[in-house]
């Protein structure tokens, strides 16, 4: 539970270091995890590890209970004879290992899975077997939805043919039997994702290691989710959209954010015992030990957009599910450790929520220091924080912390130095000074990301907020977490009384 003293770090799978372009469940995740022991840390927190589709997102999915292929070991499959070394060899992944080249991974990847598949003779592993009746809930739709989307040349399911779109009985008994291998070729990923997954939590769970996983809390319009279960979202009669998601403006946009997921129809989950929620949650808990939900003030109040609006403007506050919905999930699961993701504008009432729910919200120290805040009341000032929270440098949204203090402005430069009472440090070298800030705080839970260990500026970034092309890309390279590193982090964590 988190309610004890501890700490960890935050980095994706993506950028773990490993040998064919991208970070996985390879021999890289194990050491990395032997790593994070020594260094004295109890958490890895990572983000969603749903497949990902345009713009390389984990936050904007083609499944909420599928996993990404892209993360499947090679040097597994090798081991396994399904591939060869000499194959994967010949296979360019792009030349620099600090950074992904999602282009490359899609069309080299694919590939060999697939040579992969057609040599395993997955129909005949009864374990195979099994996982298709156990995951079969989600797992017969995402395969067929991911098989015809193959078909149809990758294009979102909006633009299917109408019988398929809307999932007639005789559409859908047609393409099950017309593309049987793609199907279980998709279902096969699947199989190959999950076993290797179990086995990496499992050595974490044996190493002291807990795992906090990341859902956004909408899934996206072009997923499996929403084409399978169009009733559960606020679509129209031809399965199209009538309001999307996103932000109002704000001093940070002056049209607002206009995100695009279609948004629940709260009251068809509530009819039913908001089972769709709860198989979610379950799920995640099979998979994490703690789960972030993103985005967590649309339980609440969630904004709601025309569909078709190019911005978020003319959008309007609508009621969420509140209290009910954690009500259920309590009710059929037990209590869960969840963390609720409360950052930005916070109303009295999402407060309430927060507090009602028992779940230990986020704290951001660079959200601390803002010359536009009257006064000294800042919740993220850390004489302000109570136990029941989780509290982090900045999260894979922000700015590293090297960089985020080089660009914010004199007066909030010095408002670092006042609260730290440190007015002789380099520029340089105030982010470790504001790592033993928030480690020394009373949260709970502390979890640094790594570029802020590693004292990296905005080059390592992992994700800058309505930007395409540049994001999710950093990785670790090989020998940069040193052994130097972890024993001045496991110090950190002993001296602070996290270990």
């Amino acid at each position: 539970m988190i309610n004890e003293r501890k700490c960890g770090v935050l980095l994706p799978v993506s950028s773990l270091p490993s040998r064919y372009g991208i970070g996985c469940f390879s021999k890289s995740a194990y050491e990395f995890v032997d790593q994070l022991k020594e260094a004295g840390q109890s958490y890895w927190q990572i983000l969603p590890l749903g497949p990902t589709s345009y713009g390389d997102s984990p936050y904007q999915s083609f499944s909420t209970f599928a996993g990404n292929p892209y993360f499947i070991s090679l040097d597994d499959l090798i081991e396994e004879g399904v591939l060869t070394r000499r194959e994967c060899n010949k296979v360019d992944f792009g030349d620099d290992p600090s950074n992904v080249d999602y282009g490359k991974i899609y069309e080299g990847r694919t590939v060999l899975l697939r040579k992969a598949y057609e040599r395993s003779n997955i129909s005949e592993n009864p374990e195979f077997r099994k996982f298709q009746e156990e995951q079969g809930y989600w797992l017969k739709d995402y395969a067929l939805f991911m098989a015809v989307k193959q078909r149809f040349g990758g294009v979102a399911w909006s633009e299917w043919a109408e019988d398929i779109r809307l999932r007639w009985q005789n559409a859908l008994d047609y393409y099950r039997r017309e593309l049987y291998f793609d199907i279980e070729f998709y279902e096969y990923l699947q199989f190959k994702f999950y076993e290797q997954w179990a086995k990496l939590k499992a050595y974490a769970n044996e190493k002291g290691i807990r795992i906090i996983g990341d859902i956004p809390i909408y899934v996206a319009m072009d997923s499996a989710d929403t084409w399978a279960n169009p009733w559960l979202f606020k679509l129209d009669q031809n399965n199209q959209p009538t309001q999307v998601a996103g932000c109002p403006p704000d001093g940070f946009s002056a049209t607002g954010q206009l995100w695009g997921n279609p948004l629940y129809n709260w009251e068809v989950h509530k009819q039913t015992g908001f089972d769709w929620w709860i198989k979610r949650i379950a799920h995640c808990f099979k998979m994490y030990d703690v789960v972030r939900i993103d985005h967590f003030r649309g339980f609440d109040e969630y904004y709601a957009i025309p569909f078709g609006d190019k911005t978020a403007e003319n959008g309007w506050w609508e009621k969420g599910p509140g209290m009910d919905l954690f009500r259920a999930i309590s009710s059929r699961l037990g209590q869960k450790d969840i963390i609720a993701e409360d950052l930005g504008y916070m109303t009295d009432s999402v407060k309430q929520l927060v507090a009602d729910s028992g779940y230990p919200n986020m704290k951001v120290i660079e959200f601390a220091f803002d010359e536009r805040d009257t006064g000294n009341a800042s919740d993220y000032l850390p004489h302000n924080y109570q136990r029941n929270c989780v509290v982090y440098t900045g999260t894979h949204d922000n700015e590293t912390l090297v960089s985020w203090f080089q660009d914010i402005t004199a007066p909030e430069r010095k408002m670092v130095r006042e609260y730290l009472n440190n007015f002789h440090d380099s520029d340089e070298e105030i982010h470790k000074d504001l790592i033993c800030l928030v480690m020394r705080s009373v949260a709970n839970l502390c979890i640094i990301p790594m570029q802020d260990y590693l004292g990296l500026d905005n080059s390592a970034r992992i994700n800058q907020p309505s930007t395409l092309g540049k994001n999710w890309k950093w990785r670790l390279k090989k020998g940069q977490f040193s052994r130097k590193m972890r024993k001045e982090m496991a110090v950190l964590a002993k001296r602070y009384g996290r270990i």
